[in-house]
């Protein structure tokens, strides 16, 4: 017998959501990441949690609601992670006529009605705080509610749902070969150690490595009609005292999402080109970044210059083959089932927003080769998600109850990382120094433990920048005695 019914290669936001449908309907998992969790493309997106307006403009509507309806149950299962949030998109007189906007707009609260959101308006900005970083000719703004989303923590939290119900998450553990029989026969390197598994089918989900992995480590011919494409997003000072997204229209029609990020900072994106080489080696080039500053510039009092970037945010992905009206499909899904022959599953791209359906989708198409229970992501929370989404500051207010030494930003940030499982990660503190060793004015020792113990962090850029962003504010001096502590522990 198989050591497990399913192998999976690749931890970013794919292959965890797979790896925890599959163990949720019974299935023995076991997933492979040679790096880190959201160490590729999962954790360099734009964090939205939304429906594409392209989409409604090139009349995808069916496919808008699929992401409406996604987007309602994301708030419902993860009110932690996911936060309603207002967008704003400003009138250019040379982009997008005012009516067009708005009725585009009325369609979008029409399709996701299923969200208990406010629903669009028209906005004087003159007399509006949206206007109050904009240049003088900009008068009304059209606004309207989507969400926002911690991107590679949705990827980790995800992981973990699946390790609770049994699923072996192993990172640093990388898969060079595979042999298919009736069954796979897979050798991994496994932090240094050669190990050998079984398992009765493979998915691989590695993203834009999927085509290495299919020529190199399964000796397959590699998916057709793919193209890897470089995503890339900065991040600057704050650039608005609102909490609004701002959503503004390049001269080429582009829509650039300007949304804050971790309360001082300001993420903008995205730019997206085609992309050869190395997906481990990716640096953004300067036009792309001058891109972004012209967009925003267009729209903004005080200029943006590339010399205000803090931090250039990229990752390759894959995308498939444009379907009818040039539309690209939401990721690819492929089953290769041969008679005799173990099944394969490829799965690639895609979006945040439905990564739930496409990860139900791809462990249904397993179906016919081994008995599981129903699909039941839609009506289960994630860790650390069982409360409703609107009580987010209520939640806030009874951790700063519990733990008076907590600041307002802590605690909103703690919640919003960890939700109702907050206690494990401060086990009991009365006080601030019951946390251990600081690591700044936000990480305490305390925290550090629980993410090397539960959420697989192994590394200082594994807390700092995927378990959390507060690599963007950490001195040299605190990165150093957070890399001491780890290597100790």
């Amino acid at each position: 017998m198989a050591d497990y019914d399913l192998a999976i290669i690749g931890g970013g936001l794919n292959g965890v959501s797979m790896a925890r449908d599959a163990a949720g309907r019974g299935l023995r998992v076991i997933l492979l990441e040679q790096g880190d969790l959201a160490s590729g493309a999962s954790g360099a997106s734009t964090r939205l949690v939304h429906g594409d307006l392209s989409l409604l403009e090139a009349g995808r509507l069916w496919r808008v609601r699929t992401q409406l309806a996604e987007r309602a149950l994301w708030l419902k299962n993860a009110p932690h992670l996911v936060r309603p949030t207002r967008f704003a998109i400003p009138f250019h007189p040379d982009a997008r006529p005012p009516w067009l906007l708005r009725a585009g707009l009325l369609l979008y609260d029409r399709l996701g009605a299923a969200t208990a959101s406010p629903g669009s308006c028209t906005v004087d900005v003159t007399h509006h705080p949206i206007g109050n970083p904009l240049k003088r000719p900009f008068g009304i703004a059209f606004e309207y509610s989507d969400c926002l989303v911690d991107d590679s923590r949705l990827v980790v939290l995800t992981a973990l749902d699946a390790a609770e119900r049994g699923a072996a998450i192993r990172t640093g553990a990388r898969c060079v070969r595979a042999e298919r029989t009736d069954i796979w026969r897979l050798v991994v390197i496994d932090r240094g150690h050669r190990q050998v598994i079984t398992a009765r089918a493979l998915a691989n989900t590695a993203g834009a490595w999927t085509p290495s992995v299919t020529e190199t480590t399964l000796r397959q011919p590699p998916p057709r009609q793919v193209s890897a494409t470089q995503v890339s997003q900065i991040i600057v000072r704050r650039l608005f005292d609102t909490d609004h997204v701002y959503v503004f229209q390049h001269s080429d029609g582009r829509l650039i999402f300007a949304s804050p990020l971790e309360r001082d900072f300001t993420l903008v994106g995205t730019v997206a080109h085609a992309f050869a080489g190395d997906p481990a080696i990716v640096a953004m080039p300067a036009a792309d970044v001058a891109y972004l500053c012209d967009a925003v510039s267009r729209y903004l009092r005080e200029p943006l210059h590339p010399a205000d970037v803090v931090r250039a945010v990229s990752g390759v992905t894959l995308i498939a083959a444009q379907g009818a009206g040039g539309v690209p499909p939401d990721g690819m899904l492929l089953l290769d089932s041969r008679r005799r022959w173990a099944p394969l599953v490829t799965m690639f791209g895609g979006e945040i927003t439905t990564s739930r359906r496409r990860a139900e989708r791809a462990v249904s198409l397993l179906t016919p080769f081994y008995p599981m229970s129903p699909r039941w992501t839609a009506r289960a929370s994630l860790p650390g998600g069982d409360f409703v989404w609107d009580r987010f500051d209520l939640e806030v207010d009874a951790a700063r109850e519990r733990w008076p030494f907590l600041s307002e930003a802590q605690a909103q940030r703690l919640v919003g990382a960890y939700g109702s499982r907050l206690p494990a990660v401060l086990v009991g503190a009365k006080r601030r120094d019951d946390l251990g060793q600081a690591f700044g004015p936000e990480l305490t020792a305390a925290e550090v433990r629980y993410l090397m113990t539960k959420e697989w962090a192994r590394f200082p850029d594994d807390v700092l920048w995927r378990r959390s962003k507060l690599g963007l504010t950490m001195e040299a001096r605190d990165r150093e005695a957070l890399a001491a502590f780890m290597a100790a522990a």
